[in-house]
């Protein structure tokens, strides 16, 4: 009971600080206005575990003057995805797991806050292997990789492909991305100045 009382205490006190880091995190990834919590419940004495007593949820609010809910309910795609990009780029010192998964991370994303995510994957690289599927320029011109991933349908069946993108043909595709089918001359420009500052 003393060993369940001590771990108890130090995850309140960790989650001040996970809470406030997370927070400062989203501000940077253009979600200033989030309200973060962390809910720590002690279930009752014949539920204790090796790992004490607690049950520990993450409550989350995107959104001004809404109340916080479980975040595993509420979040979608894009808010999940920032707010455990948060959390990695928080960890990234001490997070043993080699690789990360970032799905539609830039969903509802501006091209300022794109930049943004884009650094913060660029940070939390340092350290893990991190795979991000983007429809952003500013986030796939910073990968060490680009591949680009098409879909057609063959035999009745759909078959995904995967490509490596390199020289000329990585600039085509961050200009597209910059201003769709119609390239023009000013996005490839832009489509090579930041192919320039990745590298």
């Amino acid at each position: 009971k003393v060993y369940c009382e001590a771990m108890n205490l130090m995850r309140q006190e960790a989650a001040l600080s996970l809470k406030k880091g997370i927070l400062n995190e989203l501000s940077d990834l253009e979600m200033p206005k989030t309200q973060f919590e962390v809910l720590i419940d002690k279930t009752l004495e014949q539920e204790y575990t090796e790992n004490g007593t607690d049950r520990v949820e993450f409550l989350f609010s995107p959104n001004l003057g809404e109340a916080v809910k479980p975040l595993s309910k509420i979040a979608s795609g894009g808010e999940m995805s920032r707010v455990m990009l948060a959390v990695k780029a928080m960890l990234a010192d001490i997070d043993r797991v080699p690789t990360l998964i970032f799905d539609e991370i830039d969903a509802g994303v501006s091209g300022k806050a794109a930049t943004k995510v884009g650094d913060k994957l660029k940070k939390v690289s340092r350290n893990h292997q991190v795979i991000c599927i983007t429809h952003h320029a500013q986030i796939a011109s910073l990968a060490n990789a680009h591949y680009y991933i098409s879909k057609k349908e063959q035999n009745s069946r759909t078959v995904t492909s995967l490509k490596l993108l390199e020289g000329e043909e990585r600039e085509n595709e961050i200009t597209r991305l910059l201003s769709g089918e119609h390239m023009t001359d000013a996005a490839r420009l832009l489509a090579r100045e930041l192919l320039s500052v990745r590298a």
